[in-house]
């Protein structure tokens, strides 16, 4: 028989969690059932450059993205960082934590634009997945959706655009080294064009196009992010970048 959930127990659902519950793979379920699998849940802010979760955390968690821009990313040994996914609102993060075991974190989460997430307790989500097959089926949907995205990420890194090149490069270097709200890539276009695999006039032009669509601006601190949403959208976007997910967020 399952726990009755108790109105205390209850998380106070706005119209942005609801609005990010429609894109989640939660959407599929009764507002009775969501009413469950977010009982005791709570309403996180982190700023723009914090790091909520570490590479070798062994803790499950589950997070719905309400607002903002959260990166995943990996580490290698001399510091070099790369990422794995960029999630908007709608994104479930953590769903792995709660059926690995044993389970250790093997990314790094961090906002990079000033984030709400709303934390579900991790006992509540699996308890009600192995109780029930609508939410079993939810989760399955979302892990099936981050397995194929892993998967197609190899090719995509490989043969995208050199535009989605400049972008996830751009993204990466100024998130490595994040202060406060401020996006700022320091990189000359030399060795933005070796990084990414092209000559210097090729990203010469593309700076010029994402300038003119105001989403970054160049000067002499180095390149800034105006518009780290859109241009993460910018670098999953078209052939290859909306093979991840049918579009770049996995919560839609």
């Amino acid at each position: 028989m399952r726990e009755q959930v108790s109105p205390s127990s209850r998380v106070l659902i706005g119209e942005d969690v609801r609005m990010a519950i429609a894109v989640s793979h939660l959407r599929s379920l009764s507002p009775e059932l969501i009413a469950e699998v977010t009982a005791y849940a709570s309403l996180l802010h982190v700023q723009a450059g914090s790091i909520f979760h570490r590479e070798g955390d062994t803790s499950a968690h589950v997070e719905l993205v309400v607002s903002g821009l959260v990166r995943v990313y990996v580490t290698a040994p001399d510091g070099r960082t790369m990422t794995a996914r960029y999630c908007r609102p709608g994104a479930l993060i953590g769903a792995v934590s709660l059926f690995a075991s044993p389970f250790s974190l093997p990314a790094t989460i961090q906002a990079v634009t000033d984030a709400d997430l709303l934390a579900l307790r991790a006992s509540v989500v699996k308890r009600m997945a192995e109780s029930d097959l609508r939410v079993a089926r939810a989760l399955l949907n979302e892990l099936s959706e981050r397995v194929l995205s892993f998967m197609t990420e190899i090719p995509s890194a490989s043969f995208a655009t050199v535009r989605q090149r400049v972008a996830r490069h751009l993204l990466d270097l100024a998130s490595e080294r994040q202060k406060g709200s401020e996006l700022i890539a320091a990189i000359g276009q030399q060795d933005l064009a070796d990084a990414v695999g092209t000559v210097r006039e090729v990203v010469v032009r593309t700076l010029r196009e994402l300038r003119a669509q105001d989403l970054l601006r160049t000067g002499r601190e180095g390149i800034v992010l105006l518009e780290p949403d859109l241009l993460a959208a910018e670098a999953y976007s078209g052939p290859t970048g909306s093979n991840l997910t049918g579009d770049w967020n996995s919560g839609r």
